[in-house]
């Protein structure tokens, strides 16, 4: 069984939408509508504490923005950001917008993620 964390970034890909968002980053971080790439990722890239943390485990991984997410037929009822558990196609909230909106830190993300990815998974049914 292969289990993918699916990473979804409440910001939409593209060069354009990438200088939109360092800008907004950099001039006004506070209103900036994606905790999960304000957290991970500085105006020059993913943060290098992440990805040693990334790396450290033992699963593969999907990182997508929203219009990416939709793209992909992922046309879940999710409120983003979300960092989601994919296994047998089957795909389960692991961190909902709603926690991961509520973390200050990298720290802390690094060890909410750590501790729900010991749990048991919870259903995207119960989230809504």
């Amino acid at each position: 069984m292969t289990t993918t964390l699916v990473f979804v970034y409440n910001a939409d890909s593209g060069f354009a939408n990438a200088m939109v968002d360092v800008a907004h980053k950099l001039f006004s971080p506070g209103t900036y509508a994606c905790n999960l790439c304000q957290l991970t990722h500085s105006a020059f890239g993913m943060r290098d504490r992440w990805r040693d943390f990334l790396e450290s485990l033992n699963y593969e991984m999907e990182f997508l923005h929203r219009d990416e997410f939709r793209v992909e037929g992922h046309a879940l009822a999710v409120e983003l950001p979300a960092i989601l558990r994919r296994s047998n196609e089957e795909m389960n909230v692991l961190i909902a917008a709603e926690e991961l909106n509520a973390i200050v830190s990298l720290e802390d993300l690094m060890a909410v993620l750590g501790k729900k990815l010991k749990g048991p998974p919870s259903s995207l049914d119960s989230q809504g």
